[in-house]
């Protein structure tokens, strides 16, 4: 058995002195050499020369992917100082030992525990040593090896990928690159065949082919055509051992996909297309669409239409819609069925975007013929203008006829047409039209300065079919007319200094006109006739439509004259002529030196001449001072507490109350106000009496507003109330009695205010059927005695 495995032990050991040298070997050679021969120095000079212990084994070298049923024997460690005794030791230290790599502490046999996978590790370094068992001393130093894997063909060739995408555009020439695949195989590339790798094609002819050693996948077709066939799928093997029997292989799948180039020109599948249009169809209808087939897709079969041709070219048009790739038939013009009833066109379609290489196939284009026919409608009148512009001056008188629209049927048929006014243009029915011929007419008087323009809409319909209706508008100007006079621009407000020069500008004036000439406005202004010779002042015209006014004499007094009144004529230059004349207020006023006034009123003049200002600011305020004090000394007057009338429960002076005073009648103006009986705001309070002066301070009255045809009944209970509620008033515990017989009493009102004018005596016999109440009465007023007496 140990033949067997030190027969190939000898056979790699020499290939491996051949193929390669161990660098650590060669360091460890070296170290020995140097420890061969050592030189000792005694005292006493001589030199002694010692020989060097060598190790004695083999070359290690080991196969991957060992299948055998024992371990694998590796190589054997010895030293020349082993006799054979068992008194050495080997121990082996570094990558694996212990548990990839064992060894025999006596013999110093090596052996690998487990199998080993070159693609994991290739290399292994150990170090080994041999001790003494009794001493512990080594008696070798310390040397490193290496034990290297060889390796055999166990791994297949792999793909980067597992499925690779390509393309190429169509109609590409035999030999052109497509993609270019790689495999890697993870054997060692240096040692034999077994990562050499070999491409070949399993599926994909005889459109593709791959090189063998690149793996580029080129063209094996000429000329092959998307529009036939547009996916491919290429199948390519990789096998190592440069591809011989035995070899180990791994295959890819590659998608070959051919882009489109325009190579195909547009091509109509008719050559004829038919639409039908109504003459009313607006600009811009939509008519039909037709479309030109091209196999190219993308930009290649994006496709141009236009209008080659044909005698309706002119009212016709084409249009591409990108997303369809269709030509859309358009109206450009406004058809007219009475005119023609049918148009052909001649439409190309083209390729947009064309390839230069192809274009020797032909051209890429096409042509069809479009015929379309014009359907006739009951159509609306039709205006001779857009609109219309009408000048009218604004005296014309009522009725007047200020312009004419005119319509027209465009159909064969030619109805009548009748004409109308829009009155939600017209609210105030200023305008009308005829029915008949479209003449415009007022209905009321016009006004330039208040609506300058006039803007209607005419309708126009078919009498036998008033839905075919048609509108315009009418735009009328309403013409200036000279019939407002100039008036001043603003209110002036005039003054003349006292110590006023002549010739001094006291004022300029300017002057407005609601008219509005065609030249522009110019205004002239002159004195009234009746004034033309004003000895004060005088009027300049500044000839640029203001006027200045100037005086005229020297100094002006307020004491003689405080206002002066100067009338001014003003007058355009229109035809007819307007005028006016507007009158200005003059007041006289005392200035400072710089003309400035100060005091235009009169009374100033009255006041003694040496009070300044200052002093007459001080009496003004004194005075208000004084206003002051007295509505204050009135103001804590009324607070006061009233005192009683009755002070001793013994007077009763004033428990008789005597209405002595019948008054003048109604015609006397002096006699008490019966409008102090009506006041609206009597309302029934609580009752407070009290039969002695109150403690707390009386509530002040409240004045109340008095208002007419107040019942006095109303008055009677308000003043019932006040009594009986202020505590101030006297008496204080007598009784107030105002008797009231009601609005339904058959006695007529005993009041002295409604008797007659006159003094005459009057008859009062009548009272004593009254009854017993009203016989002392009666005694009093039909006897000789009277109050007056």
């Amino acid at each position: 058995m140990r033949a067997y495995h030190c027969l190939p032990l000898i056979i790699w050991t020499y290939l491996f002195h051949i193929i390669v040298t161990s660098p650590l070997q060669e360091t460890d050679n070296s170290h020995l050499l140097r420890k061969r021969t050592l030189n000792v120095t005694k005292d006493d000079g001589k030199i002694l020369h010692r020989t060097k212990r060598g190790w004695m084994w083999n070359q290690f070298f080991l196969l991957e992917e060992y299948t055998g049923s024992d371990t694998q024997y590796v190589g054997k460690l010895h030293t020349d100082q082993d006799k054979g005794d068992g008194n050495l030791k080997y121990i082996l230290t570094g990558d694996g030992a212990g548990n990839l790599f064992v060894i025999d502490e006596n013999t110093g046999d090596i052996h690998a525990a487990k199998k080993l996978d070159r693609e994991e590790k290739s290399l292994y370094i150990l170090r080994a040593k041999a001790i003494d068992r009794k001493t512990g001393r080594q008696v070798e130093p310390e040397s490193e090896f290496i034990i290297k894997i060889h390796d055999i063909n166990d791994n297949e060739p792999k793909f980067t990928k597992d499925v690779y995408t390509a393309s190429i555009p169509e109609m590409s020439g035999v030999g052109t690159s497509v993609i270019q695949v790689t495999a890697t195989d993870a054997d060692d590339a240096n040692y034999g065949n077994s990562a050499k790798v070999v491409y070949s094609i399993l599926q994909g002819q005889p459109y593709f082919s791959v090189d063998p050693e690149s793996g580029i996948i080129k063209t094996a077709l000429p000329d092959m055509s998307r529009e036939n066939r547009e996916q491919y799928q290429v199948v390519i093997q990789a096998k190592d051992m440069g591809g011989q029997m035995g070899g180990l292989s791994g295959t890819t799948t590659v998608n070959i996909t051919l882009t489109d180039v325009n190579n195909n020109p547009p091509r109509f599948p008719q050559s004829t297309y038919q639409f039908n249009s109504p003459e009313s169809a607006p600009l811009g209808t939509h008519l039909g669409r037709i479309k030109a087939n091209d196999p190219d897709v993308g930009k290649n079969a994006e496709v141009e239409y236009s209008i080659a041709g044909g005698d309706g070219a002119a009212l016709f048009d084409v249009i591409t819609d990108k997303d369809t790739q269709e030509g859309i038939i358009t109206v450009k013009q406004n058809l007219d069925f009475e005119k023609k009833m049918l148009y052909t066109l001649r439409v190309d379609a083209s390729n947009t975007y064309p390839d230069p290489r192809f274009m020797n196939m032909g051209p890429f284009s096409d042509t069809a013929t479009v015929k379309v026919s014009v359907e006739d409608v009951d159509e609306p009148p039709v205006f001779s203008k857009l609109s219309y512009l009408i000048d009218v001056d604004e005296d014309v008188k009522e009725g007047s006829i200020i312009g004419q629209v005119t319509a027209y049927d465009p159909d064969a048929m030619s109805n009548l047409i009748k004409y109308s006014v829009d009155r939600h243009t017209d609210l105030d029915r200023v305008f009308s039209i005829h029915s008949e011929n479209g003449s415009i007419f007022t209905l009321k008087p016009l006004d330039r300065e208040s609506f300058p323009w006039h803007n209607i809409t005419i309708t126009a319909a078919e009498i036998n079919n008033p839905k075919q209706s048609s509108q315009v508008p009418v735009f009328i100007r309403i013409l200036d007319i000279n019939d407002h006079a100039p008036e001043f621009a603003m209110y002036y407000e005039t003054f003349v200094c006292e110590n006023a020069k002549p010739g001094q500008l006291i004022q300029t004036i300017s002057v407005m006109d609601k008219d509005d000439p065609p030249r522009g406005h110019k205004f002239f202004f002159e004195p009234v006739p009746e004034f033309t010779l004003n000895p004060n002042f005088t009027i300049v015209d500044n000839k640029d439509n203001t006027a200045g006014i100037v005086t005229r004499k020297d100094g002006y007094s307020r004491n003689k004259m405080s206002t002066y009144l100067l009338p001014v004529l003003i007058f355009d230059n229109d035809y007819p002529i307007q005028s006016s004349t507007g009158t200005l207020t003059i007041r006289v006023c005392a200035c400072d030196k710089r003309g400035n006034a100060q005091s235009c009123s009169a009374e100033a003049l009255m006041l003694p001449a040496g009070l300044s200002t200052g002093a007459l600011v001080a009496i003004l305020l004194c005075v208000l001072i004084l206003l002051v004090l007295v509505v204050l000394f009135a103001a804590l007057k009324r607070q006061r507490k009233k005192e009683p009338l009755i002070v001793s429960k013994d007077d009763v002076r004033d428990n008789v109350v005597t209405y002595n005073d019948e008054g003048g009648g109604e015609e006397d103006t002096q006699a008490f106000d019966i409008g102090a009986l009506r006041n609206p705001e009597a309302r029934e309070d609580s009752k407070l009496r009290r039969d002695v002066m109150p403690e707390t301070i009386f509530q002040i009255r409240r004045t109340v507003p008095l208002w007419e045809n107040i019942d006095v009944q109303d008055f009677i209970h308000r003043r019932l109330k006040e009594n009986d509620s202020d505590p101030s008033a006297p008496p204080y515990d007598s009784l107030a009695t105002y008797a009231y017989e009601g609005e339904d009493s058959v006695a007529d009102s005993l009041s002295s205010l409604e008797s007659a004018a006159n003094d005459g005596d009057q008859d009062y016999d009548y009272l004593s059927d009254w009854g017993p109440r009203f016989k002392k009465l009666a005694d009093m007023y039909a006897g000789g005695d009277s109050d007056r007496d």
